[in-house]
């Protein structure tokens, strides 16, 4: 006769297993690297690797042992102060755009401190509370987060390097022809969209969502069709051909200022040549790849130019939510990675929505310091929806609220064509 076990038993087995399973692919990820790749900073926006891998330590010896392992003890006291990111009630930080300069502590001091925080997790998992298992739920994500941010920041760190080092080694384009362009039928009705309404960081029975989906609510749409596949560096290139970047009546106000300040005619890491630097070094563009590294701003010229416009958020939701999350190019394990050609909903790029990222009607922030993750960014950001090849596989869902400012390009972004039907 089967023993049933505790559930409180099982739900810490289960957040052991993938806790440890993604702390291991950050260690993965910063294997091929030296201290002093992990060290640099290249832009305000981005962060050295080293600082990743410190700061999601320093999130679970924070919140999860500091403040629910009775006498346990921060391995070093000063640290905190150097990788703490944004959380005002945590105190003073070091500031954002000069973590560059943290040459100290090594990276091989940091990787020892995250096998000292990872020891103290797996002695004390079996006998943390409800509430402290739901922060290494939050752990995880927030890691899982940070796994796609240490790529798309070490492949910024190796192109300000004029050698053009590769991260690591990828198989050739497949160049194979890009799909003609179809459209998917967008529902037109009242629908839900958001998680379910469970408490923020709920994972251990209905599945994980960040406060910032929630509340599920209705929303109106309109009749509209959504393309079955994101752009493409083909059309893209086309684009540039028709001059593009260099016709005012395509772009908003802002996005003109930010064209003509920054000089921009192509997405970022592209040449002339045909050519973009990718974590596997410099590479022909391949025409029927996604285009990517794309600014709101980039991706709202082409909608215009195609006589089409971008998706809403809740346009985008009620398609996606039909449509199986795992599948697609993401992340499975420890390499470089780039955008290939396909057309699944979640994968290769981030899709660019014309919604604000703003909160939902009743919207409330997670209780405690935690409950800075989101709700303060909302103003300024515009929502992504979908996943990027370098999103760890199983982190996305049809509610996923991914968001940057418009002018952000170093991320996995790009686009999907909506149309009034």
């Amino acid at each position: 006769m089967a023993t049933r076990r505790d559930p409180h038993e099982l739900n810490a087995a289960s957040l052991s297993e993938r806790l440890f399973a993604t702390r291991r692919l950050t260690a993965d990820l910063a294997e091929p690297l030296s201290d002093a790749d992990a060290t640099i900073q290249p832009h305000p926006d981005a962060s050295p690797a080293k600082w990743h891998l410190a700061h999601t330590t320093w999130f679970l010896e924070t919140f999860v042992l500091r403040d629910h392992l009775p006498g346990y003890r921060l391995h070093d006291e000063r640290w905190p102060f150097l990788f703490n990111s944004y959380y005002e009630g945590e105190g003073p930080r070091h500031a954002r755009p000069r973590r560059g300069m943290i040459s100290r502590p090594s990276l091989d001091e940091v990787r020892g401190w995250r096998l000292h925080v990872d020891e103290a997790l797996d002695r004390a998992l079996p006998r943390l509370p409800p509430p402290a298992l739901e922060l290494v739920e939050l752990g995880i994500q927030h890691e899982q987060q940070h796994q796609e941010l240490f790529l798309t920041d070490i492949l910024a760190t190796l192109a300000e390097n004029p050698l053009e080092p590769a991260y690591g080694e990828l198989p050739p384009a497949s160049r194979k022809a890009a799909e003609p362009l179809s459209w998917l039928p967008g529902r037109s009705d009242i629908v839900e969209i958001g998680a379910p309404s469970e408490g923020p960081w709920t994972g251990l029975a209905t599945g994980f969502a960040f406060d910032s989906e929630r509340p599920r609510h209705r929303a109106l749409l309109h009749p509209h069709e959504i393309a079955a596949t994101p752009v493409t560096n083909g059309e893209w290139l086309q684009f540039i051909a028709d001059g593009g970047y260099r016709t005012s009546r395509l772009w908003l106000s802002e996005g003109w200022d930010w064209v003509r300040r920054e000089q921009v005619a192509a997405p970022l890491y592209w040449r002339e040549d045909g050519t973009a630097f990718t974590l596997a070094g410099r590479r022909e563009v391949d025409p029927s790849a996604p285009v990517t590294h794309l600014s709101y701003y980039e991706a709202d010229a082409f909608a215009r130019w195609a006589g089409a416009r971008l998706p809403t958020e809740a346009e985008w939701e009620s398609l996606a939510a039909s449509n199986d999350s795992a599948g697609g190019n993401q992340l499975d394990r420890a390499g470089p990675v780039m955008p290939r050609p396909g057309g699944p909903l979640f994968g290769d790029v981030w899709s660019w929505t014309a919604s604000a990222f703003l909160p939902y009607p009743g919207f409330k922030a997670a209780e405690g310091t935690v409950g800075e993750y989101n709700g303060k960014f909302m103003c300024g950001q515009f929502v992504l929806k979908g996943a990027s090849c370098a999103t760890p596989r199983g982190h996305s869902r049809a509610s996923y609220r991914n968001f940057f400012p418009p002018a952000a390009r170093w991320q996995f972004t790009g686009l999907r064509l909506a149309r009034d039907a």
